[in-house]
């Protein structure tokens, strides 16, 4: 990514955190967080990185309702930046909390093994 992708991604970032958070009044939309925006050298494409608390049924909703809100939020992102064409934006879940969680657990699960079997002798 060029440095000038690089700024208009952290831009939309923050921007996209407020809409988000306070202009989006969808129901299903639950508590999200955006974790990065990824903007093609063109500025063509985002990518939106997103993280929701809650269970996979939550987190289904919320993607729902984001795809549904993808013009009103493009629409208001070209309002707060000034761009000759706001890129067209798309939502993934960012896997990487969770992968980060499991590691987590992962590695607290071997010390707890180990504690036990140093108990043990």
């Amino acid at each position: 990514m060029s440095l000038r992708a690089n700024r208009v991604g952290e831009q939309m970032k923050k921007e996209l955190t407020e809409i988000i958070g306070r202009k989006l009044k969808d129901p299903r939309i639950g508590f999200v967080t955006v974790t990065d925006v990824r903007v093609t050298g063109d500025l063509q494409q985002a990518t939106v990185y997103v993280s929701v608390l809650g269970n996979e049924e939550q987190k289904q909703n919320t993607l729902i309702g984001l795809a549904k809100a993808k013009g009103f939020i493009r629409s208001e992102i070209g309002k707060r930046i000034r761009l000759r064409i706001t890129p067209e934006i798309t939502f993934e879940w960012d896997e990487s909390l969770e992968y980060g969680h499991r590691i987590e657990n992962l590695i607290h699960q071997i010390h707890t093994e180990q504690d036990d079997k140093n108990n043990e002798e």
